[in-house]
């Protein structure tokens, strides 16, 4: 972890629902040597709960409502206004169900990180642990990654593998990869930061990425 005394970097979330990887990276973020800080929070929906957990740290929301912008871009103008009116650095997705378009991404290149419940490259896009259950595969679990233009591409910073059970549904290997989300979330955001956002090569993690591991429940 970085010294006290080092400035933290200001982090901007986007949510549309629930926002409990919202809340533990908010939760971690209070300790004084995490290396960020969250400054706003974007909502796409009005009902999200995520909002409630802003409230509860303190932290500045803003609903930005789909339905108020007939084009995907027009939106994202909207969502990069609010971020940068916090001078944020660094843009932390967290369960936000929208397609960056290139209008977000080149307000934050290669500074915009997002979890997927899958073990990426495998079941991008939606319904991802539906896709696993489908398959039958037996190891399934989250990936860290930076957001590209094609959904869920962009280079991996950190996985975490869990095994599939036989009588696992959607519902209960959701609950189950949500625990690791909520475990190398954060992590893989401080070391993503303590790297100074370097990235080797496409499709390559950072150095000191976050390795895998294998739940032996």
């Amino acid at each position: 972890m970085i010294p006290e005394s080092v400035n933290k970097v200001r982090i901007g979330v986007l949510a549309s629902g629930s926002g409990s990887n919202f809340g533990v990276i908010a939760q971690q973020a209070q300790a004084p040597n995490y290396p960020g800080e969250i400054v706003v929070l974007v909502c796409n929906q009005a009902q999200a709960q995520a909002r409630e957990r802003a409230r509860h740290w303190g932290i500045p929301e803003h609903l930005i409502a789909n339905r108020d912008y007939a084009h995907r871009e027009d939106h994202d103008r909207a969502v990069v206004a609010a971020l940068q009116q916090q001078r944020v650095e660094l843009v932390v997705m967290a369960g936000w169900m929208r397609v960056a378009t290139p209008v977000l991404l080149a307000a934050y290149p290669e500074r915009i990180l997002n979890i997927h419940p899958s073990l990426l490259p495998s079941f991008r896009g939606m319904h991802a642990v539906q896709q696993a259950l489908n398959y039958g595969v037996k190891i399934s679990g989250c990936t860290v990654h930076i957001v590209r233009l094609e959904v869920d591409s962009g280079p991996i910073l950190a996985q975490a593998a869990i095994p599939v059970y036989p009588a696992d549904t959607v519902t209960s290997l959701q609950q189950r990869i949500q625990i690791e989300e909520h475990r190398i979330y954060p992590e893989a955001i401080a070391q993503y930061i303590q790297d100074g956002y370097r990235v080797e090569s496409v499709g390559s993690p950072t150095n000191g990425a976050i390795p895998a591991t294998l739940d032996q429940q």
